[in-house]
């Protein structure tokens, strides 16, 4: 194929693969036709089926090939980063921003990660793992340079920035996405390197 011939399918593949997060996020993935999908991209349903051999297929290109465009620009935004708590701030900052630049993308991300789990098991452990191992390599720098303590489990500590993100991304979700979801970074990144421990005495008076 040349090269016009190719740029026509890569514009042909992205084009439907766009149409189908729009109708995934709209209707659900379960609920939602290969039809629909078709209309919404403009094209006949048996075009469709020139680049994905079935719904099921098109959710696990989605989740191989839009997903890990968002995970590469999370490795680039980490590496803008000197120390490890401008790479935590820029990582989370990043998550948040581009998951606000498109809802539709967090919405199917969100809802089929837990609806579709078996299906996209694969792909889901795979974008669990990019993101966590990227955690650890802050994790690591962080307690060599001493503004992270090094007795913590990196294990639980990979966890738990993951979940807290995800969570905030899904509270914005659920509250109509009616504030900034960006602004919510560098709380996070606070309350991750902070805790919610206080260094002050107790009051005991409870004042």
């Amino acid at each position: 194929m040349d090269s016009q011939g190719s740029k026509d399918k890569n514009s042909k593949y992205d084009k439907i693969l766009e149409a189908a997060v729009t109708v995934f996020a709209a209707k659900g993935f379960r609920q939602s036709t290969i039809s629909e999908v078709a209309r919404e991209a403009g094209v006949a349903d048996g075009t469709i089926y020139l680049y994905f051999k079935n719904k099921d297929d098109i959710l696990v290109q989605f989740f191989e090939y839009k997903a890990r465009q968002v995970f590469e620009r999370f490795r680039r935004e980490v590496g803008r980063g000197r120390s490890s708590v401008e790479k935590l701030r820029n990582l989370v900052r990043v998550h948040l921003t581009e998951f606000q630049r498109d809802p539709r993308m967090a919405v199917v991300y969100q809802v089929e990660t837990h609806q579709s789990r078996l299906l996209v098991e694969v792909q889901i452990r795979e974008m669990a793992k990019m993101y966590q191992d990227l955690i650890a390599e802050i994790i690591e720098q962080g307690q060599r340079e001493g503004c992270i303590r090094k007795e913590l489990y990196v294990g639980l500590v990979k966890r738990f920035i993951l979940g807290a993100v995800e969570e905030v991304i899904g509270t914005w979700l659920y509250s109509g996405q009616n504030y900034d979801l960006v602004s919510m970074a560098d709380p996070l990144v606070d309350l991750f390197i902070k805790g919610i421990g206080s260094t002050a005495p107790p009051d005991p008076t409870g004042a």
